[in-house]
C-alpha cells in the first residue's frame, strides 16, 4: 500500500500557551480521473461515483483506477512535492510542471486530475486541515471545499481516525497542511472583513468579520466576542457554531477614541461563557473622509458582513450629484478598484464586491450583492435619480454588460472596460448546447440560465447610452468580445461610443476604468422620468431575476424561464396602450400617468380591446391572458408565482436561509445530512463570503424561524421539518423512493433539488434529499454556486449522474405558475 512521508514543519508554544504541529506531505499519488466540472448542474465525476457507489479500491502505486474515455486504463502514478510542499500534476502522469498555465494556483483547472495522500495517525483526534488549490476534497470520505483561487483560508476542521486516514484532492496544484492542535476553538485572521475608520463620520459603532473553526466534537454556543481599541471595549454575542466546523462571525469595534488617520491594533477575544477561549489581533485603519475607504453592512441575502468601498465625491458631497457603481474584474477587491479612480467633482464612485474577489461572475448572488450595494449608496449619497451610471472592468466588464441588460431603467449609461458580455461565450463552452443535441434534459436545465445569455438580451440597451472601452492587444479577454457587441450594437443603437486603446493590454493602468472620455459621456446622459417615456421594449428570462421595466410588469410567464418580451406604445392625449408581448401570461401595469376615473383602451397582441376605468390617480392594472383573450382580474393567489419567488432552485439561497438537517434516520444517513450540509456551508463562505445557520430538524421551528428561506437536508423519513413544510409538495421522497406527480422511481440511490414555496408569504424552501446514503453522496456536488448555472426548479437524479451526466438525470423541469407539475415543463431521458 502506498504511504506519504510527512515534514514536521514548526513546533511552537503560541501566546496563549498551546502547542502546534504543522505538518506537510512528501509523497502522493495521482490519476486522471476525467472530471468535468462547470457553469452547469450537469458534471461528471468518475472517483465521485465510485465513491458514492462503494467501488473505489485503495489507489496504490500504478494501480489500476478504471477506464478511460479512450478506452485503455487509467493507472495511479507517484508524484513528489516540491521544496514547499506543493504538489503539481497534470494529466495524471506525475509530471511536475511550472510552466502549463492550467496549473496557476490562482486559476481554476478543469478538475481533470485528484491528487490521494494518506496519513496514519497514532490516536483518534481532531485536526484543522488547510489545502491550498483544488477544487474540492474528500478527507476520509467527508466532502469539503476547496481552495480554487489559492486564497489559504480554508481551515477545516477534521476528525482524524487511528490509524490511515485518507485524502483525495480534486485539482492539480495543491498545497495540502495538516495542523494539529490543543485547542477547541479558534480564531483565523486570514480572511477579515472589516471596515476603514472614516474621521468624520457619525457612526462610530463599527461592524468586522472573521472565521471561527470549532474543532470540538460538540456544538459551541454561549459564544462572544470582546474586542478593545484604543482602551474601548465593545462585546457582542455570536451565533452557535456546530461541531468541526467553520464559519464567519460579525464582531463589532467602538471608534470613539479615534481621532487622527493611521492604523491601530484591534484586540480580539473569543470567549465562551466567561472564560477566553482564543485571542487575537488585527490591524484597522483609519483614514480622512476625502480618502477611498470600505464600509461594512450586513446583507440580506443571508445575514452575513459583507462591504463595499467609496471614492468620495471631490470636495465633498454636493446635493443633485451623480452616482457612478463600478464593478471589479476578478481578483480584485473592491477598495483596490475604488482607488483606480481619481475623485470626481460631479459625483461619488461606489464599488462592490461580488461577495468576493471572484464571486459569482456578477450573477446570480454577485447580481445581488450589487443591487444591494446600489441601494445602500443611493439612500446614503442621495444622488441625483437621473445620475446613475455602472461601469466595470474584465469580468466586471461582463458584469456591466449584464446589469445593464438586466435593469435597463436603473441606469443613464453603462461602460464595460475589457469586457465579454456572455459567460457562456467566455473561456468555455459551459451552459451552452448545440441546437442539434436531442438530450432534452440537458436542454431543460440549461434553459434556466437564459438570463446570462446576454447578447439575446441586446435589444435592453435601446434606452441607455454605451461607451465600450478595451485595448486591441489586450490578452486576456480578446478585443474580438468588444467587436462582437460593436457590431450587435451597430444594428440597431443610436447611442454607443467605442474606443479601442492602441497597444492597450488587458490593463493599461488606471486609466483602464478611469478613462476621462468615459466619463465625459456619461455626463451627457441621464435617465428619463417614468412619466416621460412612452414606449416600451423590455426582454426578460425570468421574472425572478428581473419583471419590471418602467410602468410594465412581466409577473408571470406562460413557459418557465424561456425569453418573454413586452413591447408597449403609451399615448396619454388618447388614453390608449397598444403593443405586443411574447411569452407573458400575467401582465401589470402602471397607470399612474393617467387621471382618477379615466377610461383607458388597451389593446394587446392584436386581441379585442380592454377599456379600464382608473380608480384612483395611482392605480395599477393586472391582465391575464387566458383562452386567446387579455382580461383584467383583481389579483393573483398570494401563493402562485411572482416576481421575487418563482424560482429556479438557487433563488432558495437567499432571505437570510436557514439549514435544516435531518437527525431522524440512522446514524449513516444523519452523517450524510450532516456532511452534505457542512460542505455547502463551506462553499457558501468560500465563493460568497458568507455564513449560514446550520440547525437540527429538532431545532427548527416555524415561528422561530419566521421570515427567512429554509434549505432542508434530508427525506421525509429522516427529517421531521419535512412534514411541517412539505406534506402538499408534489415531489416526495422517503428512504425507498422519489415521487414526482405521477412519476416514482425506487431505490436507495436517488437524490434530488428542489424548491417549494412557503405558506402566505414571499419565501421559499430548497430540498437537498436523497433515498439512501450513495443518492446523498451523488448530490454532494453543489454546482448550485457557480455563477452563472442554469439550474431548474427540481432535478431528480440516480447515483450514475458523476458517471453518465445528464444520462444520470430521472426528470428536470419548473413548475408552472400555480406550483404544480405539469408535462409541457418537464423532461425525462
Amino acid at each position: 500500500m502506498f504511504k506519504t512521508t510527512l515534514l514536521l514543519l514548526a513546533l511552537f508554544i503560541a501566546s496563549t500557551g498551546f502547542a502546534q504541529d504543522t505538518l506537510k506531505f512528501e509523497k502522493a499519488l495521482t490519476v486522471a480521473s476525467g472530471s468535468r466540472y462547470g457553469r452547469e448542474a450537469i458534471y461528471t465525476d468518475a472517483l465521485a461515483w465510485q465513491m458514492a457507489n462503494g467501488k473505489l479500491k485503495v489507489p496504490e502505486e500504478n494501480g489500476e483506477f478504471g477506464l478511460g474515455t479512450n478506452g485503455k486504463m487509467v493507472l495511479w502514478k507517484p508524484i513528489i512535492a516540491d521544496k514547499n510542499g506543493r504538489f503539481r500534476a497534470f494529466s495524471g502522469r506525475g509530471t511536475q510542471t511550472t510552466n502549463n498555465p492550467f496549473l496557476n494556483p490562482g486559476s481554476v483547472d478543469r478538475g481533470s486530475d485528484y491528487i490521494y495522500i494518506t496519513y496514519t495517525a497514532p490516536e483518534a483526534r481532531t485536526a484543522i486541515l488547510n489545502v491550498v488549490g483544488g477544487n474540492s476534497l474528500f478527507f476520509n470520505g467527508i466532502p469539503h471545499m476547496g481552495d480554487p483561487y489559492a486564497s489559504g483560508y480554508m481551515n477545516i476542521p477534521v476528525q482524524l481516525k487511528k490509524g490511515m486516514n485518507q485524502l483525495f484532492i480534486r485539482g492539480a496544484n495543491v498545497l495540502p497542511v495538516l495542523i494539529l492542535n490543543d485547542k477547541k476553538v479558534l480564531i483565523h485572521t486570514d480572511d477579515v472583513t472589516v471596515p476603514n475608520m472614516v474621521i468624520s463620520q457619525s457612526d462610530k459603532i463599527l461592524k468586522g468579520a472573521l472565521t471561527v473553526t470549532n474543532t470540538s466534537l460538540k456544538d459551541l454556543e454561549n459564544l462572544t466576542f470582546n474586542t478593545i481599541l484604543n482602551g474601548a471595549v465593545r462585546k457582542v454575542a455570536i451565533p452557535r457554531i456546530p461541531k468541526l466546523s467553520m464559519r464567519k462571525v460579525i464582531f463589532e469595534f467602538d471608534t470613539r477614541g479615534i481621532i487622527k488617520p493611521g492604523n491601530y491594533n484591534l484586540a480580539l477575544q473569543l470567549l465562551i461563557g466567561k472564560d477566553i477561549a482564543d485571542q487575537k489581533g488585527i490591524v484597522v485603519e483609519a483614514v480622512e473622509a476625502s480618502s477611498s475607504y470600505k464600509q461594512t453592512f450586513v446583507s440580506q441575502i443571508d445575514g452575513s458582513l459583507q462591504y463595499f468601498a467609496v471614492t468620495p465625491q471631490l470636495g465633498g458631497w454636493k446635493a443633485n450629484s451623480a452616482l457612478f457603481l463600478s464593478v471589479h474584474g476578478a481578483g480584485v477587491e473592491a477598495i483596490g478598484q475604488a482607488k483606480a479612480y481619481k475623485s470626481k467633482d460631479w459625483g461619488t464612485v461606489v464599488a462592490a464586491t461580488n461577495r468576493r474577489p471572484r464571486g459569482f461572475n456578477w450573477e446570480d448572488w454577485g447580481r445581488q450583492d450589487a443591487l444591494e450595494v446600489l441601494a445602500l449608496a443611493k439612500d446614503q449619497f442621495k444622488p441625483a435619480k437621473q445620475k446613475i451610471y455602472l461601469s466595470g472592468h474584465s469580468m466586471g466588464g461582463h458584469g456591466t454588460w449584464f446589469l445593464g441588460a438586466t435593469y435597463p431603467d436603473q441606469w443613464a449609461a453603462i461602460a464595460p472596460a475589457a469586457g465579454y458580455a456572455s459567460l457562456k461565450d467566455y473561456g468555455s463552452a459551459d451552459g451552452k448546447i448545440p441546437d442539434s443535441s436531442k438530450n432534452v434534459v440537458e436542454k431543460m436545465l440549461l434553459r434556466a440560465g437564459n438570463q446570462s445569455d446576454v447578447p439575446k438580451l441586446v435589444s435592453n440597451y435601446k434606452p441607455l447610452g454605451v461607451y465600450i472601452l478595451h485595448g486591441d492587444a489586450d490578452r486576456v479577454v480578446p478585443v474580438s468580445y468588444a467587436r462582437q457587441m460593436r457590431k450587435l450594437l451597430g444594428d440597431f443603437h443610436r447611442d454607443f461610443s467605442y474606443y479601442e486603446y492602441p497597444g492597450g493590454e488587458h490593463w493599461f493602468g488606471d486609466q483602464s476604468v478611469d478613462w476621462p472620455p468615459l466619463f465625459d459621456f456619461f455626463k451627457w446622459h441621464t435617465i428619463a422620468a417614468d412619466t416621460a417615456v412612452n414606449h416600451i421594449d423590455f426582454l426578460t428570462a425570468s421574472p425572478g431575476i428581473s419583471a419590471t421595466y418602467r410602468w410594465a410588469t412581466i409577473y408571470q410567464q406562460e413557459q418557465p424561464l424561456k425569453y418573454s418580451r413586452i413591447i408597449l406604445n403609451r399615448d396619454k392625449k388618447q388614453s390608449l396602450i397598444t403593443g405586443t408581448t411574447e411569452n407573458v401570461a400575467v401582465l401589470k401595469m402602471a397607470l399612474n400617468d393617467f387621471a382618477s376615473n379615466q377610461k383607458v383602451k388597451i389593446t394587446l397582441d392584436s386581441l379585442p380591446a380592454i377599456d379600464y376605468l382608473t380608480k384612483t390617480a395611482m392605480d395599477t392594472i393586472l391582465l391575464e391572458k387566458r383562452d386567446q383573450s387579455w382580461k383584467v382580474i383583481s389579483s393573483i393567489s398570494q401563493e402562485d408565482k411572482k416576481p421575487g419567488r418563482s424560482g429556479t432552485f438557487k433563488e432558495a439561497f437567499n432571505h437570510h436561509m436557514v439549514f435544516v438537517v435531518g437527525t431522524k434516520g440512522t446514524d449513516e444517513a444523519n452523517m450524510e445530512n450532516s456532511d452534505k450540509a457542512k460542505y455547502d456551508a463551506e462553499s457558501w463562505y468560500y465563493r460568497g463570503n458568507g455564513a449560514v445557520d446550520i440547525i437540527t430538524d429538532k431545532a427548527y421551528s416555524p415561528a422561530k424561524y419566521k421570515g427567512r428561506n429554509i434549505i432542508l437536508f434530508g427525506n421525509a423519513d429522516n427529517n421531521s421539518a419535512w412534514h411541517k413544510l412539505l406534506n402538499d409538495c408534489p415531489i416526495q421522497v422517503t428512504n425507498t423512493q422519489i415521487t414526482a406527480g405521477n412519476n416514482s422511481w425506487k431505490g436507495d440511490d436517488l437524490g434530488a433539488y428542489f424548491i417549494w414555496p412557503q405558506k402566505n408569504t414571499h419565501l421559499l424552501i430548497g430540498v437537498v434529499a436523497s433515498t439512501g446514503l450513495s443518492g446523498m453522496k451523488s448530490a454532494y456536488a453543489n454546482q448550485y454556486f457557480a455563477g452563472g448555472s442554469g439550474f431548474s426548479d427540481y432535478m431528480i437524479f440516480s447515483s450514475d449522474l458523476p458517471k453518465e451526466g445528464a444520462n444520470g438525470i430521472k426528470m428536470a423541469g419548473f413548475y408552472n405558475n400555480q406550483w404544480k407539475l405539469n408535462e409541457t415543463n418537464a423532461a425525462k431521458p
